[in-house]
């Protein structure tokens, strides 16, 4: 892929469609970073697609086990990718060669919504690399920033041995979902506000004096400095690094693990590159929605001839039929979003409407506020997944759209619904979206039992880890620690002690 270059222009026929495309999607009062189109051919899109959607990465086996993977499903017709976008700035869109007009107007609708959805939700802003002076705008050169990567990985990889570098990215990969997606958005502690907590610990110390003239008789220097010592002394004895259970583990790792210089440089990289895909994994649903939502309504309104709905519509049927059994973001995000825009218009918020328990009244309810458009909107960029579904999702939805709850029946050896209960469709869809679907895992101690080893903790929200993947968490935390590493979980409801110190590999009750 190195030897791919954005640097095709688009036909003039496709170029007329994108401008025609972004005029209209300006006009609906979406805003999006300038975009750039590309065709592809099916291997390059399949190959893009193995790397993220950029053209170079750093090397690693498993781009070209995915770019296998992609290439035979796409070969065998299960699957085919139509689209693909990146959040950058300008945004770098492909479209994929051999698409009819109508897909490709399809697309660049999904597109455009794409960019707007970037551009303006809230979690995106971890993504930013600074801002524009002249236009105010958020700098994301990605496409940069992962050509920056793929040089470290690879001078490093010239150096050390392209076998050393391969077997450190896979233990650093094993650990890039450990990160802290609220730390983009956490203020720092200022030197000012510590120096400050540090003066209050020392003035506990001191004894305390009523009449200024009196202080240096009953708190001598010599006694100041004593007393500054031993606060010292205490403070750090009693400190325990971190302070306080830390969720970015990889940055805890960079900061306190004995790495050598390739190696700090090396996980620096699968950890920025680790906070730039997050925003994209809490807003899958959301994304999705708000791009089908919107080329629906562009398409349907303004974007296709009369002579070219069918086709429209079969595509789009196609992009949003829901398997049973499996959850489609499309799907559900377009629908609720559609949900919300019929709420607001017809007034369907507020305390009146939480108070309205009859039945006839809620359906009748119409109050022709026309406040939907308004409101999807700032929907868009104030919530994530767990919001969204957490704020929005109503018993009318979920029995509207036949939601249920599913899980495997060891009696009957199948898969079989369990409920379509408001409360517990629900809870097992927030639940499933919570932190990606990953379990939470925070640093302790660094210094765990004054012997060097790292612990760390699970938040057990009542799943068991699965254990063979935590065995292989652990042996890579090893292997950048260079120490023993422990974990405290819940197996079975009972605490547990998980434990590998370079070796072999310890399972025991926690008393």
């Amino acid at each position: 892929m190195s030897a791919y270059r954005l640097t095709r222009r688009l036909p003039r026929y496709l170029r007329d469609i994108q401008i025609q495309v972004e005029e209209v999607a300006r006009g609906y009062g979406l805003d999006f970073f300038p975009t750039i189109f590309e065709v592809v051919a099916y291997d390059q899109m399949n190959e893009l697609a193995a790397y993220g959607g950029f053209p170079v990465r750093y090397p690693h086996w498993r781009f070209g086990m995915e770019f296998e993977q992609l290439a035979k499903s796409s070969e065998y017709g299960l699957s085919k990718i139509y689209e693909m976008v990146i959040n950058n700035s300008p945004a770098i869109a492909y479209l994929l060669e051999g698409n009819s007009l109508v897909d490709q107007k399809l697309v660049m609708a999904h597109v455009y919504a794409h960019v707007d959805f970037f551009k303006n939700n809230f979690a995106f802003r971890a993504t930013d690399q600074g801002v524009e002076q002249r236009t105010g705008e958020p700098i994301r050169k990605w496409i940069d920033t992962m050509a920056n990567h793929g040089a470290i990985v690879r001078r490093w990889a010239d150096r050390v041995g392209i076998e050393r570098v391969e077997e450190y990215v896979d233990h650093c990969l094993s650990l890039e979902n450990l990160i802290d997606p609220q730390k983009p958005f956490l203020p720092t502690k200022r030197k000012d506000e510590r120096e400050e907590e540090e003066t209050d610990a020392l003035e506990l110390a001191l004894l305390r004096v009523d009449r200024d003239y009196m202080e240096s008789y009953i708190n001598p220097q010599a006694f100041v400095d004593e007393q500054r010592e031993k606060a010292a002394e205490e403070r750090e004895r009693a400190r325990r690094i971190p302070e306080h259970p830390d969720r970015d583990v990889l940055g805890f790792l960079l900061d306190h693990a004995p790495l050598e210089r390739w190696e700090r440089d090396i996980l620096a990289v699968i950890r920025r590159e680790a906070y730039y895909f997050w925003p994209q994994m809490q807003t899958k649903i959301m994304n999705e929605g708000w791009a089908s939502y919107w080329h629906s309504r562009l398409m349907t309104e303004k974007l296709s001839e009369d002579s070219e709905i069918i086709e429209y519509a079969e595509r789009n049927a196609s992009v949003l039929e829901t398997a049973n059994g499996r959850l489609n973001p499309y799907k559900l995000g377009v629908e609720l979003y559609r949900h919300i825009e019929e709420r607001w218009d017809r007034g369907q918020f507020g305390k009146e409407w939480e108070d309205c328990e009859t039945l006839e009244a809620r359906q009748s309810w119409d109050r022709r506020t026309g406040l939907g458009r308004k409101k999807i909107f700032e929907v868009r960029s104030l919530y994530n997944d767990v919001t969204f579904i957490d704020e929005f999702l109503t018993p009318e939805f979920v029995a509207a759209q036949k939601l249920y709850t599913f899980g495997f029946n060891q009696r009957n050896d199948r898969f079989e619904i369990e409920s379509r209960r408001f409360h517990e469709v629900k809870n097992k869809l927030l639940f499933s979206l919570t932190n990606a679907g990953q379990p939470f895992i925070r640093v302790v101690d660094k210094n765990h039992e004054n012997r060097g080893e790292l612990l760390l903790s699970h938040d057990h929200q009542g799943v068991d880890l699965r254990l063979d993947w935590a065995k292989e968490v652990l042996r890579s935390l090893a292997r950048i620690w260079r120490r023993p590493v422990e974990i405290h979980t819940l197996v079975d409801n009972k605490p547990v002690l998980l434990r590998f110190d370079g070796k072999e590999h310890v399972q025991r009750p926690l008393k």
